[in-house]
């Protein structure tokens, strides 16, 4: 389980282990304090290799004590030299001395995922960098595999005025990237408007285009202390099991919305106070609710492992002419799905919601579709809808005319979770054997199995644990009900070829 909101096919299912190498917070709300929470928050185990000792709290910062740098190389060496670190997340520095620590190890160790959070400008406004180790913070972000400064940071890096709009934050986030030579999030937070995009940016690949935005919305809330440390340190855990930087800030952008929306519901501090790090657990009612949802569907996985077809699927014995029919049925059954996950878009809360539902319910007919009109368009099958699918169809319909889009979204999910499961499952075991190229059901494997999916999976769990987080108890009731329906008919779905030859 990669994280707390969002568990993963199992082949991806690791503990994070996660590094934090920053400043200590004792109110709490960021720093080495908010590192370590949200690390836990999305499934990853921390740890903290403290650079500095602050004195503040939620309207300020009232002292820096810097320890020696020669102490700092200790905690890291002694980390290092027992435990493997996945990924770091950098934050405060302070001075130059403690910099050049950090870039020898990084040099030495070189961590498969670096992040670092250029801490130079606290939100309340309190610079936290001294002048003479800029040059040496400039030095240092080339290690880096991404960086996040905030809008103000981003300009002091550049030796430019903060941006005062959207364009311009774009614009020096790319010159940044062409200097350091690592992707930046540029994020817009700081800045004015109803909308708050954030975007990733690279001059030299790493992302499927120079500029990847993905839009928000901006949460009404003076609780935003400690919020860029939080981000950064949920982007160095989700990489770490996601391998891509995209489907990550998705994700980490996702939770740290709820993290905003649910802050003054901590009730910490009379000034700027921190997000709420766990909100996803606490309205979830018992834990995670995709975790339960997960738990729910291990009976029906199961059930489907030990299918005739599955087995015969993985083999390559299959007989051709049930999986035939199996791809009749899909393309039946994705033409139903798609009005149902366009429905899921008109109920949505959010635009970004909205948009990927449509989108989904597009690649439905386009993409998916046009895998099982190629490889049938050879074959005669009987293209009746079965009674299996029909009732599956039926039972999304009906769950879609209720007007619940959390129920809603608990019913389309087994649809993405389980096949992503199976998909990942059947290719991995195909992959170890060599024997991929040569399997008669490739083309249907890769199309469940890639990473384009897996991505959509994980966004679709995301918007499922989000919509129970704001969901009554009946309703998450509900819920879990409608999931468990649809991954029975799941398994029905599996099994239907058998039945039908």
């Amino acid at each position: 389980m990669v994280s707390a909101v969002v568990p993963l096919p199992s082949g991806t299912r690791r503990v994070p282990r996660v590094l934090s190498i920053a400043g200590s917070d004792p109110s709490g709300g960021a720093g080495i304090q908010a590192d370590l929470k949200s690390i836990a928050a999305h499934g990853g185990y921390g740890m903290a290799a403290i650079t500095a000792l602050t004195a503040q709290n939620t309207q300020g910062v009232t002292g820096v004590h810097v320890p020696p740098a020669s102490f700092l190389k200790a905690q890291l060496d002694a980390i290092s030299a027992d435990i493997t670190v996945d990924a770091v997340k950098i934050g405060m520095l302070g001075e130059s001395e403690v910099i050049g620590v950090v870039r020898a190890w990084l040099e030495e160790v070189r961590p498969g995922v670096v992040v670092l959070d250029p801490v130079m400008v606290a939100t309340s406004g309190d610079r936290l960098l001294k002048d003479s180790a800029e040059a040496a913070l400039r030095e240092l972000l080339p290690l880096a595999h991404l960086i996040t400064p905030n809008i103000p940071e981003l300009g002091v890096l550049l030796g430019e005025d903060a941006a005062l709009d959207w364009p311009t934050a774009l614009e020096q986030g790319k010159r940044l990237a062409a200097i350091s030579g690592s992707i930046v999030l540029v994020k817009g937070g700081h800045l004015n408007g109803r909308e708050c995009p954030d975007a990733l940016v690279s001059t030299t690949g790493g992302l499927s285009q120079d500029v990847v935005e993905v839009p928000g919305e901006r949460v009404n809330t003076n609780n935003s202390h400690g919020t860029g440390c939080s981000l950064s340190s949920a982007m160095a855990t989700l990489r770490v099991a996601t391998g891509d930087w995209e489907a990550t800030l998705r994700l980490a952008k996702q939770w740290l919305l709820g993290a905003l929306t649910q802050s003054p519901s901590l009730e910490v501090g009379r000034g700027n106070g921190p997000i709420h790090h766990f909100h996803h657990v606490e309205r979830s009612g018992s834990g995670d609710f995709a975790g339960r949802l997960w738990e729910e569907s291990v009976p029906d996985l199961e059930a489907i492992y030990s299918l005739d077809f599955i087995r015969g699927l993985q083999s390559g014995d299959l007989p051709e002419h049930q999986f035939a029919y199996y791809l009749a049925q899909d393309a039946l059954y994705l033409n139903g799905y798609s009005r149902v996950l366009a429905r899921a878009g008109a109920l949505a809360p959010t635009e970004e919601e909205q948009l990927f539902w449509a989108r989904s319910s597009q690649v439905c007919l386009e993409v998916e579709s046009e895998l099982h009109r190629s490889w049938l368009s050879t074959r005669t099958v009987d293209s009746t809808m079965g009674p299996v699918t029909k009732a599956y169809v039926d039972h999304l319909l009906a769950v879609s005319a209720t007007g619940s889009y959390a129920v809603l979204l608990a019913a389309i999910l087994p649809c993405y979770w389980l096949y992503a499961e199976v998909g990942h499952t059947l290719h991995k075991a195909y992959q170890e054997a060599g024997s991929l190229s040569s399997h008669p059901y490739s083309s249907w494997l890769a199309t469940y199995a890639d990473e384009e999916f897996a991505a959509a999976t994980r966004q679709a769990v995301l918007f499922t644990d989000a919509a129970a987080a704001r969901a009554s108890e009946p309703e998450r009731a509900r819920m879990i009900d409608a999931f468990r329906h649809s991954c029975s008919y799941e398994v029905g779905f599996f099994d239907a070829p058998r039945l039908h030859a």
